[in-house]
């Protein structure tokens, strides 16, 4: 059994592994990682043979880090990455390679649409008629998206909404309320199986998933990492959020939203954003919390995108692709019957 997983901003962990009479035989680690003294390699190695192949990644990273001599540098991995390798091995999950990726970066349509086409296409990759696939996101309206647990009240001050002209639509995924006025953030869709996040945490698979935008943004100059459990920031501030949804037929939707270019005024007098969230993230000030792209790059959103788009097919490989017209049928129709709705807005008051 083969297992990877390459550490968000760290280095790639390989395991090879069998699986004799219940217990892990033959293990081997290697990777691009960094580790002193050397003799600590096949320390780890002998402290996960013999280990129960139900073994958590938890009790996987346990043994190993019992086994580490007093003194030992671990470099780009930690015990942690190794349990979530072995995990990902046992469970025989797939990697990004495996897969042909299509991208679709098509023209605006309303929120409502985004969000019924999300719940679409994760089912379209559940069924298997339609592979994994990355969406950009493009529309020509303000809006406030609501998380799927929030409160509508909570989150949202109707006269600013109304006075800004802002739309209010509730997603299927949870996590917090994105401030989205036209042209002005970027946001992207993943559409993939749940064997590429086999083996992991959902806190492992938000910043698995969205590796390849840390790497995208560094290579536009800005010093980008992932604040657990869902953030994308970087040293000037925070960029963006994502979210996921699990629909349980074999996919999940995973989705992150990044300030391009705010109008900080315009999201607080819309947003009601408590101090005990603002207190969360050690500031004050609404309009301080998200810094845009386009003052770390003095890009153009386009720019911007393009370059994520190519980093994606540079990392993954991929091929340019299109939603169908079953598919944005099916879209439509979710936003009459569901998402357009006064029902689902106000599930949660």
């Amino acid at each position: 059994m083969h297992g990877e997983y390459k550490v968000p901003g760290g280095k790639l962990v390989v395991v090879d592994l069998e699986v004799v009479d219940g217990s892990i035989q033959e293990f081997r680690l290697a990777g691009d990682f960094f580790l002193e003294p050397d003799d600590a390699l096949p320390l780890i190695d002998q402290a996960v043979n013999g280990l129960p192949a139900t073994t958590d990644a938890a009790g996987v990273a346990a043994a190993v880090r019992a086994a580490l001599p007093e003194g030992a540098v671990l470099l780009g991995f930690t015990p942690e990455s190794v349990g979530v390798a072995v995990r990902r091995a046992l469970s025989r999950a797939s990697t990004w390679q495996e897969y042909d990726w299509e991208i679709i970066h098509e023209g605006p349509i309303s929120p409502n649409e985004h969000l019924a086409l999300d719940q679409v296409l994760t089912e379209e990759v559940g069924a298997g008629r339609r592979g994994p696939t990355l969406r950009i996101w493009e529309w020509d309206q303000p809006a406030v998206v609501i998380g799927s647990f929030q409160s509508l009240k909570n989150e949202v001050d109707p006269a600013g909404a109304e006075k800004h002209g802002v739309e209010v639509v509730r997603r299927i995924s949870g996590g917090g309320a994105m401030f989205m006025d036209a042209g002005a953030i970027i946001s992207y869709s993943l559409y993939v199986p749940t064997d590429l996040v086999q083996g992991m945490t959902f806190a492992d698979s938000y910043a698995y998933l969205d590796e390849w935008v840390i790497e995208a943004l560094k290579s536009l100059g800005i010093e980008a990492y992932y604040q657990p459990l869902n953030d994308i920031s970087s040293t000037k501030g925070k960029i963006g959020g994502a979210a996921q949804k699990r629909l349980g037929t074999g996919a999940l939707l995973h989705h992150a939203t990044m300030s391009y270019d705010m109008d900080g005024q315009k999201m607080v007098e819309v947003l009601r954003i408590g101090r005990e969230k603002m207190s969360d993230k050690g500031t004050t000030s609404a309009a301080k919390r998200v810094d845009p792209l386009r003052s770390q790059t003095g890009l153009t959103r386009a720019e911007v995108i393009d370059r994520l788009i190519g980093t994606f097919t540079k990392l993954y490989g991929a091929h340019e692709g299109h939603v169908t017209e079953a598919e944005r049928a099916r879209a439509r129709e979710l936003v009459e019957t569901k998402f357009a709705t006064r029902e689902w807005l106000e599930r949660v008051p």
